[in-house]
């Protein structure tokens, strides 16, 4: 895996940096709003941007969400799972947001989704099984549901996500190397938009609650946020 990085980086001109954000570049927290990006990795970021063709946060969080948490000009924000990029996504925002209303859970806003967290709860277990059925209900009327750490997110059914915004953002950019960074569930989407490049890393910020299809999916496994910025600093 060392010589596969060391491609990447001998050529930064021809590569591209794919960075979730929470669980990533920012620490997990109790609630969202509260979440950081730490100054030693927010230098990290804006030393890579300068370097690569492209630098690029691939998040859950609105575009203007992300941007405002990692606060570095010349990177490329990619907002709510890639849903920014899909007109057809705003046809169920009033649907969505309706069902989230009927929910007696206090519910996280992001416009093209909505997330229902349970961490630090007195009984997660019970919160989760509480969530599952939530899940269940929204899958019923057409809403795509899918757990992640320590969280429900519903979202509308269609074909965009964290791959196709890659996807749709190396293609732009006509590059062909990248390397990608991710702790949850949906960047399984974004490893699955580095398919078919002519060098393309997936990499697991690891952590004892995310799901373990992504540490066998990944090319290289870096323990959580310490981890990601020790790669950033080899890149």
């Amino acid at each position: 895996m060392g010589d596969l990085v060391r491609r990447l980086a001998d050529a930064p001109e021809r590569a591209a940096i794919l960075l979730d954000v929470d669980g990533v570049l920012a620490p997990i927290v109790l609630r969202p709003e509260d979440a950081r990006v730490p100054d030693e990795t927010r230098a990290e970021v804006e030393r890579l941007a300068a370097r690569y063709a492209v630098v690029a946060c691939v998040s859950g969080r609105t575009s203007a969400d992300a941007e405002r948490l990692v606060g570095v000009p010349g990177v490329v924000y990619l907002g709510s799972h890639g849903l920014e990029l899909a007109p057809e996504a705003e046809e169920w925002r009033g649907r969505m947001h309706r069902f989230a209303s009927g929910v007696d859970w206090p519910v996280e806003d992001k416009g093209l989704t909505v997330s229902f967290h349970y961490r630090g709860l007195p009984d997660e277990e019970a919160a989760r099984a509480q969530l599952e059925q939530v899940a269940e209900d929204a899958r019923a009327q057409g809403l795509l549901a899918r757990f992640g750490r320590k969280v429900l997110e519903l979202r509308p059914p269609i074909q965009a996500d964290k791959g196709t915004a890659v996807q749709a953002l190396l293609t732009d950019r006509g590059l062909r190397r990248a390397l990608y960074i991710g702790d949850d569930t949906t960047d399984l989407d974004g490893f699955r938009g580095l398919d078919g490049l002519e060098l393309g890393i997936r990499v697991a910020a690891s952590s004892p609650e995310g799901p373990p299809e992504l540490r066998e999916a990944a090319d290289l496994v870096v323990d959580g946020t310490d981890g990601a910025l020790e790669l950033l600093r080899s890149l």
